[in-house]
């Protein structure tokens, strides 16, 4: 008897708000999917379930899936550092319902707590590490340090954001592109993705030269979310999206 397909965790997650394209989620289908029975999925940044809810339908049953969101209104999203309680309550309630709507509620333990504050709500090690916290430097990598370390060897972290968010690159600069134990192993737009496993010398050089690679790619994402904050879609046309790149 076969379980749920990344199809039915993309249809329980439909209409559900949030910046996850269907290549992203299908890479978080694929390594949730491969957790050991028994394992641990730690998502940071729920927002209102849209990845929490693929994570929990691939995992095994026998797995852990932990959502770290304090739904404090801020670090919503794009140009949404700044926000409100109201927003946040409102962002918690539909958390819940989108969760409840698509049969994982019962999979899923809510953290509502900051990301650093979290550190002691998750024992043992973790098997799957999805960060999509606070974008900027400081959070961010503080997320991809102390997190990070809980991650078992041979396991994952995904960060979504790569190469996009100005935060985020630079704490993935300072965290992983000359690490001893972080490979990186490719991306869905910018959803990178990283191993945690022992580099040597000539692997780290290796590792460093494609994380360098993701740069102009990183450069046309800075174009653009200028050209759309400057409202000159046109030039965000040229560059290749009218879209926030995500």
């Amino acid at each position: 008897m076969t379980g749920p397909a990344l199809s039915d965790a993309l249809a329980a997650a439909e209409g559900v708000a949030g910046w996850m394209s269907d290549d992203q989620a299908g890479r978080l289908w694929e390594r949730a999917a491969a957790v050991p029975d028994g394992g641990a999925v730690v998502e940071i940044g729920s927002y209102r379930g849209r990845s929490a809810i693929v994570l929990a339908t691939a995992a095994p049953a026998g797995a852990e899936v932990v959502a770290i969101d304090p739904h404090a209104g801020d670090h919503r999203g794009p140009r949404e550092i700044r926000g409100t309680r109201a927003l946040g309550e409102a962002d918690h309630r539909a958390f819940l319902e989108n969760l409840r709507r698509a049969g994982v509620d019962g999979r899923i333990r809510h953290v509502r707590r900051p990301s650093q504050d979290a550190l002691g709500e998750v024992d043992g090690a973790v098997d799957l590490l999805y960060v999509d916290g606070a974008h900027r430097y400081a959070p961010a990598r503080a997320d991809l340090a102390r997190w990070g370390a809980r991650v078992a060897p041979g396991g994952t972290m995904l960060v979504h954001d790569a190469f996009s968010a100005v935060g985020v690159t630079l704490a993935l600069a300072r965290t992983t592109f000359w690490s001893t134990e972080w490979r990186y192993a490719g991306r869905a737009r910018s959803l990178a993705e990283y191993r945690r496993e022992a580099l040597d010398p000539r692997a780290r050089r290796r590792n460093l030269r494609r994380q360098l690679a993701q740069l102009p790619w990183f450069a046309r994402n800075l174009a653009i979310k200028v050209a759309l904050t400057l409202r000159l879609r046109p030039v965000a046309r040229r560059l290749g999206s009218e879209e926030w790149p995500y």
